[in-house]
């Protein structure tokens, strides 16, 4: 249909037969929503199919196109059809944006180019779906079919180019989606290990949107053997230029299969301590106490030393020093420091607190009180800090002396007229 075709069918519609497409227009879509409602009840508000909602999901549009395009069909060969027919784009174009929108969504929530890429999809969407309704789209793809592109002794057209992208789009969608799906269906119930289900999962959206890439491409009409020589110059950048980074993506493979190290232990690399976050392919998070983080090469993972504080056991130790008079009860001290651990809910009963008599500080005895954490990710300074402050009233409160540094003067001999020889202690 071209746009005299538009204007002859808009010019010939009667009040009559534009009720006719309207009630069966709004009984496609009541039908529609009505399966969707039906089915969607139970369903996350993630689904792909449902969304949040009836109409935030990909099977209403579908359902909606398939059920306007069976009355096009049906209402055409009695009457003129304008309002059906211009149903069909609009609600193809509303499941293509729903496609790209509702994966993309799944698959990367927290991205900001996510949104872009919808704005864009959305755009060129309605836009091919207002040329369709006006019938100007033929003309247009045929202009782009006269632009051609060189590229070596190959020619391609525009309209080639747009259609392989579009092929490539959704193909590369669908196979997303199918990795989304078996990472939420299969791989979380199967796989329990964290670090394990991610390799998985990477793994497995890496094989399907390469096969997605190798289907589309197929279907535009490239030749695939020409991919060999494109392989060959990519593993010799590989080789030489790209070594590094592929060294870290190997790397990365490489951490989440032996599980050397996984998602929440508490590690140090160089003088950087903190809880792992995230292992991606290139690089692996870890996030300090303080709340920096660290992005580190999996390569500097891999060679160099690093210290998992949490591989053998998940507990963590902290402690602090006290240092009280020579005349202190060593039994009530150490009662008095363990009190101060037990009473934080955060402290670990198994093992318990223990204070330890650690030396003979020149100005009293030194304490060290040792206590377990299982969640060092909530932070040790302020752990550290409310058990420092119970013990200090304890010590008040029990009459226990903190001393000042002392440093003893010895005087062996005064001048004339002076006082006599003796000791002076000064604080």
């Amino acid at each position: 249909m071209n746009f005299n075709d538009f204007l002859q069918r808009l010019s010939q519609v009667d009040a009559r037969g534009l009720g006719i497409e309207l009630i069966a227009l709004v009984a496609c879509v009541a039908l529609a929503w009505a399966i969707c409602k039906w089915f969607g009840r139970d369903q996350p508000k993630d689904s792909i199919w449902f969304g949040e909602s009836t109409f935030d999901g990909l099977l209403f549009p579908l359902l909606a196109l398939v059920f306007t395009d069976l009355a096009r069909r049906v209402v055409i060969d009695f009457q003129t059809v304008l309002v059906l027919r211009i149903a069909v784009p609009v609600f193809l174009s509303l499941a293509v944006i729903r496609l790209f929108a509702r994966v993309l969504r799944a698959v990367f929530p927290a991205s900001n180019l996510v949104r872009l890429i919808e704005r864009t999809i959305s755009w060129l969407a309605w836009i091919a779906a207002v040329l369709w309704i006006v019938g100007l789209l033929p003309p247009v793809l045929a202009e782009l079919d006269d632009i051609t592109l060189a590229f070596g002794k190959t020619r391609v057209s525009l309209q080639t180019i747009f259609q392989g992208v579009l092929s490539a789009g959704v193909v590369l969608m669908i196979s997303l989606w199918i990795s989304s799906t078996i990472e939420k269906r299969i791989l979380r119930e199967a796989v329990t290990d964290l670090s394990m289900r991610k390799v998985a999962s990477n793994a497995v959206r890496a094989f399907l949107l390469l096969v997605g890439l190798l289907f589309a491409l197929s279907a535009v009409g490239v030749d695939l053997t020409a991919l060999s020589v494109l392989g060959g110059a990519l593993g010799v950048g590989l080789g030489f230029g790209l070594q590094k980074l592929a060294a870290n993506y190997v790397s990365g493979f490489v951490i989440l299969l032996e599980r050397s190290i996984r998602i929440g232990d508490n590690v140090k690399v160089d003088t950087f301590e903190g809880r792992i976050t995230d292992i991606k392919t290139r690089y692996t998070l870890i996030r300090a106490g303080n709340g920096r983080e660290a992005i580190v090469p999996n390569e500097s993972l891999i060679t160099s030393r690093v210290e998992n504080l949490s591989l053998a056991d998940r507990k963590f130790n902290i402690t602090t020093t006290i240092v009280v008079g020579y005349e202190s009860d060593v039994a009530q001290v150490q009662s008095i420091l363990c009190e101060a651990a037990k009473a934080q809910p955060r402290v670990m009963t198994d093992p318990a607190p223990v204070a330890f008599l650690m030396n003979f500080a020149p100005d009293g005895l030194e304490f060290t009180l040792n206590f377990w954490v299982a969640d060092p990710d909530k932070g040790k300074d302020n752990l550290r800090s409310a058990i420092n402050i119970a013990i200090l009233d304890g010590l008040r409160g029990a009459g226990i002396d903190i001393p000042y540094p002392q440093r003893v003067v010895r005087v062996e001999s005064l001048p004339a007229g002076a006082a006599p020889a003796g000791e002076v202690a000064e604080k």
